[in-house]
C-alpha cells in the first residue's frame, strides 16, 4: 500500500493496462512527449513508444472518430480530452457513432473506448476549462459514465474502464489531482458501476460524486459538533445509477441531501432526487434537496469560490432538511 496522488494512480492505472494488454492505445493533444497538461501520462509514451501513446491534432472530432475506428479493429483506445469545456467538437462522434455502434450491429461490433475528461472548477482557470458536463453523456444511451473521487478509486476504476467492452466516458475531478491516498495494488477492485459509502452515519444521507466527496466528508466531519451523524455516499457511476445503497441509507435515515458542483437544472443530482422521492416517499422525513453549482456558465475564476458549492453551502442544506 502506498500513498499517491490522484495523478500519480492514474498514470500507475494506465500503465497496468498497458502492460496487460498491448491493444491499449492512450491517444490526445499533447499526451506524448510533454506527458498530458495534467502530467497523467507522464513518462508512458518514453516507456511504450509513439505507436501506442500518440500525440494527436488540436481536434476532438479526429481524436474520437479515429479511437472508434481502432475499436473497430480490436484496439482498446484511451482518449484524453485536456479540459472539460474542449470535449464538445468531438460531442457529435461521441453521441451519433461512440454510442450507437454497438446497437446499430445489433451486438457484432464492441467499441471499447475510453474517453478521460478532466472536469470542475477549483483550479483559478477561465470558462471551457472548468466545467461539469457529466449530466450531458449520462443522458445518451449507450454510453457509461464514471467519475473517481480518490486515487485508490481513479487507479482500479481506469483499467475496469479500459477492460469495459462499452463506451466510457471518465470524468475525473482535475482539483482533486494532487491530493493523496492510499493506494492497495493487491486489494480486490469495488466494482466499476457501484456506488460505495465511504462514511456511516445515521442522521442524514449525503449522495455525492467526483470533487464533492472530499467537500461532503469534511461537512460530516463538521457536523459532528451539532450532533449530526452524516452518512456519505460516492455515486461513482453516473450512468448506470446504483441507487441501492442510497435508497437502503434514506431508508434508515429519513433524510437525503444530494451534493454535486453541475447546475441544478436537469442534472445528476435532479435524476438522483427524483428517483429516491420515487422509491422512498414514505421512508422521508424532508423533501429531497439539492446543493448545486448556479445555473448559470461557469464564473470568471475570481468569482469561483462563491459559485462552488462549499461546506457552508453543505451543511446549510443539512440544517435545512433537518429542520424541515
Amino acid at each position: 500500500m502506498a500513498a499517491l496522488t490522484m495523478a500519480k494512480a492514474l498514470n500507475d492505472g494506465l500503465r497496468a493496462a498497458m502492460e496487460r494488454d498491448p491493444k491499449v492505445i492512450v491517444m490526445g493533444e499533447d499526451v506524448g512527449k510533454l506527458g498530458g497538461v495534467f502530467r497523467i501520462t507522464d513518462g508512458l509514451q518514453k516507456d511504450f513508444g509513439e505507436q501506442r501513446v500518440l500525440d494527436t491534432p488540436l481536434a476532438e472530432s479526429g481524436i474520437i472518430g479515429t479511437a472508434v475506428g481502432l475499436a473497430i479493429r480490436g484496439f482498446r483506445p484511451v482518449c484524453e480530452i485536456q479540459f472539460d469545456g474542449f470535449v464538445f467538437p468531438g460531442y457529435d462522434q461521441i453521441v451519433s457513432q461512440l454510442a450507437k455502434l454497438h446497437f446499430r450491429s445489433q451486438g457484432r461490433v464492441p467499441v471499447p473506448v475510453v474517453v478521460r475528461i478532466p472536469f470542475g472548477g477549483g483550479i483559478g482557470a477561465v470558462e471551457h476549462h472548468s466545467e461539469s458536463p457529466e449530466a450531458l453523456f449520462a443522458h445518451v444511451a449507450g454510453l457509461k459514465v464514471v467519475a473517481c473521487s480518490n486515487p485508490a478509486d481513479a487507479y482500479w476504476m481506469i483499467q475496469q474502464a479500459i477492460a469495459c467492452d462499452d463506451p466510457v466516458i471518465f470524468f475525473e475531478p482535475k482539483r482533486r489531482y494532487w491530493e493523496k491516498g492510499e493506494v492497495d495494488v493487491g486489494n480486490a477492485a469495488h466494482p466499476l458501476f457501484a456506488s460505495a459509502v465511504v462514511r456511516r452515519g445515521t442522521t442524514l444521507t449525503l449522495a455525492t460524486y467526483g470533487p464533492m466527496v472530499r467537500t461532503c466528508l469534511d461537512a460530516a466531519v463538521a457536523a459532528e459538533a451539532d450532533g449530526h451523524s452524516l452518512e456519505v455516499i460516492d455515486l461513482r457511476s453516473l450512468s448506470p445509477l446504483d441507487l441501492g445503497p442510497v435508497a437502503e441509507s434514506v431508508r434508515r435515515t429519513g433524510h437525503l441531501v444530494v451534493v454535486a458542483e453541475a447546475p441544478s437544472e436537469a442534472s445528476v443530482a435532479a435524476e438522483v432526487a427524483a428517483r429516491i422521492q420515487q422509491e422512498c416517499f414514505h421512508s422521508l422525513e424532508a423533501p429531497v434537496l439539492r446543493v448545486t453549482g448556479f445555473d448559470t456558465p461557469y464564473p470568471p475564476s475570481k468569482c469561483e469560490e462563491d459559485y462552488l458549492p462549499d461546506l457552508d453551502r453543505v451543511l446549510d442544506g443539512v440544517d435545512r432538511s433537518l429542520a424541515w
